[in-house]
């Protein structure tokens, strides 16, 4: 029958090498982190840039307001001016009114003065007063020599246009300036009659309804921007009617190919309220803005205006750089958290895997120890038996030969030494793995110290050792195990004998340290130690002596933190060694107010 293989026990070594953030997961947080803080301030930077566009927008929509506002002023002034001469009843217009009209007739005189120079020239022609009069917007241009002939026209004339009482008109003596006098039947058409003063000729210009609408414009519109001026960021302005015909202008504009991108159209359909963009242009960074013009409650065209935007850019280049900085700052703070947590999570799971693995140890040194105790235990029996049998040879088995009972004795106190020896380590090993079990009990410690004297001066007496005390008047009470206490100051002391090598002083002194805190300090002017030998006197698998097991020190040290003490060590090679315990005070001698 074939055996099954059973599993009664089994260690498996813990999985030191894992990690509480992996690095994967570290950086996959970081980046994700990161790209958030990215995010955020291009949106931010993308924010402030709309809000200072916005601002601009506003700025150049309020110019245009105002142009509005004057033009529109200008132009009743003259609505009012015609309307006085048609023979209404208003009251006089003031100089500010008539500033329009007065521009309007200036700007008329100086067409027929154009036309004059070019005629004095001999560049006149029925075909470049048709492109002239096209380009102006007139409804009709003529030249006429002195008897009144028509010599050069924009374009052939009807009878009833010019005759019966309507040529007088044109027979004045000196120059007719009137926009308001009308010809033909329904005196729809206005003009004006230029007269040369030596009376060689006359110019003739004559507007139509529309004309007269866009002369009346053009002039209001020029006007209001003379009074605009340039100023609050303002490079240039320029407005247009619905067929591209300039009614003003300020600074200096873009060329007409960028005027293309621009959805004028949309703005004059009246589908968009106004349009914007950034261009350079002249080397200068602008926003070019495109609004309608509203004049009489119409649409009279569209205004392009330029605004210089180099301190808005200032300020958004200054936000930016800002923001950079801070996103910079919170970047690195951020990567610096995150290595700081990854390295302070690591490191405490380096001290806990340190705490699992001092753990695990002790339960293997307890179960090594629990184990040892009972073999010490069982070997004990043995040796009893091995010593007393040996006791037994020595006194009835004596050899008669007496050049045997010299070696016979000195066989049996070979092995009666070595009984005693193994019976020591034995000792010393159960009185070790049993130093944690206290009683505690308030007792006083100069009779501790004094017990410890009495027991070994003696043995420093024969080794040329003085042992010196000095105890406080009042005798200080602590809380102990008296034995277990005693037993470890007697080891530090005898410590301090084996340390000194021929003739030396220990001295052992008590005082206090503090509020609810007692000294013991057992000094001695022996050998001394290294640093590297103080950090390694207490560990129980560290020794110098030949014999034992060297656990004096350890049990000492044990069973002093067993009373909430603790051990301090100054030591030199060659100036000797000084152990400090520091216990606690027990509640006797603080209401007695002896510490």
């Amino acid at each position: 029958m074939k055996t099954q293989n059973k599993i009664i026990w089994q260690h498996r070594a813990p999985d030191y090498g894992r990690r509480f953030l992996q690095p994967i997961a570290v950086t996959i947080v970081s980046i994700v982190f990161i790209g958030l803080i990215l995010i955020m301030g291009i949106m931010d930077i993308r924010r402030s840039d709309r809000s200072l566009m916005g601002f601009m927008e506003s700025q150049g929509l309020a110019i245009i307001g105002v142009v509005e506002r004057l033009a529109q002023e200008n132009l009743n002034a003259q609505i009012q001016a015609y309307q006085k001469d048609s023979g209404g009843t208003f009251p006089p217009p003031g100089d500010e009114a008539l500033l329009p009209q007065k521009s309007l007739r200036a700007a008329l005189v100086d067409m027929g003065r154009e036309i004059d120079n070019q005629w004095k020239a001999d560049h006149l022609s029925d075909e470049y007063l048709r492109k002239f009069a096209e380009e102006k917007g007139l409804w009709f241009v003529a030249v006429l020599d002195r008897r009144g002939k028509v010599v050069y026209q924009s374009r052939a004339l009807h009878a009833d246009l010019i005759g019966g009482d309507d040529s007088r008109i044109l027979g004045r003596n000196a120059i007719t300036i009137d926009l308001f006098s009308r010809l033909g039947k329904d005196k729809k058409i206005g003009f004006v009659a230029l007269r040369r003063t030596d009376g060689s000729g006359t110019v003739i210009i004559a507007l139509d309804p529309d004309g007269q609408r866009y002369w009346g414009i053009k002039v209001s519109i020029e006007k209001a921007l003379e009074r605009l001026g340039q100023g609050q960021g303002l490079v240039y302005i320029k407005i247009m009617d619905q067929r591209d015909m300039i009614l003003g202008s300020l600074g200096q504009a873009p060329d007409k190919e960028e005027q293309g991108k621009m959805r004028i159209d949309e703005i004059l359909a009246g589908t968009r309220k106004f349009e914007s963009r950034k261009i350079v242009s002249h080397d200068k960074k602008l926003l070019e803005m495109a609004a309608p013009i509203y004049l009489l409650g119409k649409v009279a065209g569209v205004a392009r205006l330029g605004l210089d935007r180099e301190g808005t850019d200032e300020i958004l280049a200054e936000n930016k750089r800002n923001m950079i900085f801070f996103m910079s700052s919170v970047i690195l703070i951020s990567l610096l958290a995150m290595w700081i947590l990854y390295h302070n999570q690591n490191r405490h799971l380096a001290g806990i895997v340190e705490m699992e693995r001092q753990l695990e140890k002790a339960e293997r040194l307890s179960a090594l120890g629990q184990l040892a105790a009972g073999v010490a235990h069982e070997i004990r029996n043995p040796l009893n038996a091995i010593s007393m049998a040996s006791q037994r040879l020595k006194r009835e088995f004596m050899p008669a030969d007496e050049h045997k009972i010299k070696e016979f004795q000195t066989l049996a106190g070979v092995i009666r030494d070595e009984i005693r020896r193994l019976d020591g380590i034995i000792e010393e090993f159960l009185t070790f793995s049993k130093s944690r079990r206290l009683e505690l009990h308030e007792y006083p410690v100069a009779e501790v110290l004094q017990k410890i004297v009495n027991l070994i001066r003696e043995e420093a007496t024969l080794k040329g050792i003085t042992l010196e005390t000095r105890y406080k008047d009042n005798p200080a009470i602590i809380p102990m195990d008296v034995d277990k206490l005693q037993q470890a100051i007697l080891n530090l002391v005898k410590n301090a004998m084996e340390s000194i090598s021929g003739e030396g002083t220990v001295r052992i002194l008590v005082d206090s340290s503090g509020k609810n805190r007692v000294v013991i300090k057992i000094s001695d002017n022996g050998c001394g130690m290294t640093s590297e030998e103080v950090e390694r006197i207490f560990n129980p698998e560290y020794t110098t002596k030949e014999k034992g097991l060297g656990l004096g020190l350890p049990l000492a040290h044990e069973i002093i933190r067993g009373h909430g003490g603790e051990i301090r060590v100054l030591s030199q090679p060659g100036s000797g060694t000084t152990f400090d315990i520091i216990l606690p005070a027990g509640k006797a001698a603080e209401k007695n107010g002896i510490v």
